[in-house]
C-alpha cells in the first residue's frame, strides 16, 4: 500500500457531552486526521460558587502529542485568557495576555482541562489504548476552571478492553490520586461515557424543538 493511498481522509463531526451531575454541557467540533486532530469547544457550567463558560481551541501534532491550546474562561466578575504552546524541544510556553512564561512540567506532553472528557482523548489516542492494551502513569499538563491555573499532575491509564468489533467501544481505566473511573470511548477513541462526569449525547437523546 502506498503512502498515498493509506492517507487518511479528514473527519469533522460534532460531540456533545452532558455532566451526569446536570449543571453543565460541553459540545466540540472535533477535525480527524491521520494521526493529530483539531477540536474546537465550550462549555457552560453551573457551579454553587458561580456559573462560567469555557471556549478552547485544540490543535493536536500527527504524533498525537499537543501542538498549541488557547482557552477563554468567563464568569460573572472576569474574563481569563490563556494559550499554551509546546516547543519542539519539550518545553511548554504559557501566555495569559498579561505576561509569559516558560516550563518542562516534568516531560509531560498531554494536556487535561477540568471538566472536559474531550481532553482524555489525548492520551487514549496517542498511545492507541483503545486499540491495543497498555497502562501508562503520565505527566500530564492540567488547567483549572474558572481560575485557568495551570499544574503538572500525574495520572494514569489503563485499557480494560479494546475495540469490540460489534459496538466499536473501547474501555480505558483513568485513575488520578483516590480517582478512578472506566471510560468508554469510540473507534477514534473520544469518549462516549465518564461514570460520574459526563455522558456524550446522540440526536436521539436530544428533544425536538416544539412547534
Amino acid at each position: 500500500m502506498s503512502a498515498l493511498s493509506a492517507t487518511v481522509v479528514p473527519v469533522t463531526t460534532m460531540l456533545t457531552w452532558q455532566s451526569d451531575d446536570g449543571h453543565g454541557i460541553e459540545g466540540t467540533r472535533l477535525l480527524l486526521g491521520n494521526g493529530g486532530f483539531r477540536a474546537l469547544g465550550r462549555m457552560v457550567r453551573a457551579e454553587p460558587g458561580g456559573d462560567f463558560t469555557a471556549s478552547y481551541r485544540l490543535i493536536v501534532g500527527e504524533d498525537g502529542t499537543l501542538e498549541r491550546l488557547s482557552v477563554t474562561c468567563a464568569t460573572a466578575q472576569r474574563e481569563r485568557h490563556l494559550t499554551i504552546n509546546r516547543t519542539e524541544d519539550g518545553f511548554w510556553l504559557l501566555d495569559t495576555g498579561a505576561g509569559g512564561s516558560r516550563a518542562g512540567f516534568a516531560g509531560a506532553v498531554d494536556v487535561d482541562l477540568a471538566h472536559s472528557p474531550m481532553f482524555n482523548t489525548l492520551p487514549i489516542r496517542r498511545l492507541g489504548l483503545h486499540r491495543q492494551a497498555g497502562e501508562h502513569t503520565l505527566a500530564m499538563v492540567f488547567v483549572s476552571l474558572p481560575e485557568l491555573e495551570v499544574t503538572a499532575v500525574e495520572q494514569t491509564y489503563r485499557t480494560v478492553s479494546v475495540l469490540d468489533g460489534e459496538n466499536g467501544r473501547a474501555v480505558v481505566e483513568f485513575r488520578w490520586d483516590g480517582f478512578a473511573a472506566e471510560l468508554v470511548v469510540d473507534a477514534d477513541g473520544a469518549v462516549v461515557t465518564y461514570p460520574g462526569v459526563a455522558t456524550r449525547l446522540t440526536t436521539g437523546d436530544v428533544a425536538p424543538a416544539a412547534g
